[in-house]
């Protein structure tokens, strides 16, 4: 099973730079256009959009994608 994130959680994915950190703004349970881009969403596997915690960039992903950061 995925987790489920809320907004304000701190989470960490990996991109091309390396592992990277941020929090969750949003979380999108129907589909969003992002960047050009139809990000598919429902209730059961939602779009979390997160800010880095570095550059401040927005990235769009699914739950698969993130973990939970231990602070």
């Amino acid at each position: 099973m995925v987790d489920k994130f809320k907004i304000g959680d701190q989470v960490t994915w990996n991109s091309e730079a390396g592992r990277v950190s941020g929090t969750i703004k949003k979380v999108h349970t129907r589909n969003v256009d992002f960047k050009g881009y139809t990000h598919h969403a429902s209730e059961e596997d939602p779009q979390y959009e997160i800010k880095s915690s570095k550059t401040e960039h927005i990235a769009m992903h699914k739950g698969s994608a993130l973990r939970k950061q231990n602070n």
